[in-house]
């Protein structure tokens, strides 16, 4: 059962001590799960969406094949593990053989890991789980959501704008759900807060052939190797993806 209660008493302004050190603990435990599940996933491509979505809605739908066209390229679909456009993304890559992973998080209602996931890491908070979907992925695919996607969105983008991690493509998928989104941006362009190369770093685009074929291209500059250079150490119970 989540204690909910010691996550709002810790962002509730200084705690003890005592207090910080125990969620310090929780949060390298929670990095050292991450770790240990997505270690030997390979390359990556995470898809964000709603988990609101059924099976028979269009978005569903198309999440599912994107999952599987990004999952032919021999990228593993990484997902937060949940239903909706996660579940659909993560079973696009199953109906292909692909592979497909999930960092899935722990919520005051349950949200079990859908039934499409190679393997999973349940995490607490919810800034590790981000940080953990970041660190794998080669690329991202934001499909129509709420308020974690456009976090994922931005947190993303935020770390290319500043050279945090690589100038990895960004795919911004429905253009009538994000229209307002994408004025938006614009808006920050015009405004001056962003330069007008920022809005370099995304694709918006209705197109499934559109979306593979960008971040083919766009990631054929980056070293797909850095899987190789690890092998599983067996006394800590490691093991490689089968698929």
């Amino acid at each position: 059962m989540l204690d909910q209660q010691s996550e709002i008493q810790f962002l509730d302004g200084p705690q003890s001590r005592w207090n910080d050190f125990k969620v310090t603990i929780r949060t390298v435990f929670d990095f050292i799960k991450g770790y240990r599940v997505l270690h030997f996933a390979g390359p990556c491509v995470a898809i964000f969406g709603s988990a609101r979505f059924a099976e028979d809605h269009p978005h569903y739908i198309k999440a599912r094949q994107i999952g599987a066209e990004i999952a032919k390229l021999g990228f593993t679909i990484m997902t937060g593990g949940g239903p909706g456009i996660m579940e659909a993304a993560n079973r696009g890559a199953k109906d292909v053989g692909g592979r497909s992973v999930g960092c899935n998080i722990e919520l005051p209602f349950e949200q079990d890991p859908n039934p499409y996931l190679d393997k999973w890491v349940t995490i607490k908070y919810f800034f590790v789980r981000k940080t953990l979907l970041i660190k794998y992925a080669y690329a991202f695919v934001v499909m129509p959501g709420g308020f974690g996607t456009l976090d994922e969105l931005f947190e993303s983008l935020t770390l290319i704008q500043t050279k945090k991690i690589k100038n990895f493509p960004i795919v911004i998928f429905d253009k009538a759900f994000h229209q307002n989104l994408v004025e938006y941006i614009l808006d920050m362009k015009n405004s001056g807060t962003i330069s007008p190369e920022d809005l370099d770093l995304i694709l918006v685009t209705d197109d499934v052939e559109a979306t593979v074929n960008h971040i083919k291209g766009a990631i054929s500059k980056f070293g797909l190797e850095y899987q190789r250079k690890f092998k599983p150490m067996r006394w800590l119970f490691e093991m490689k993806n089968e698929n």
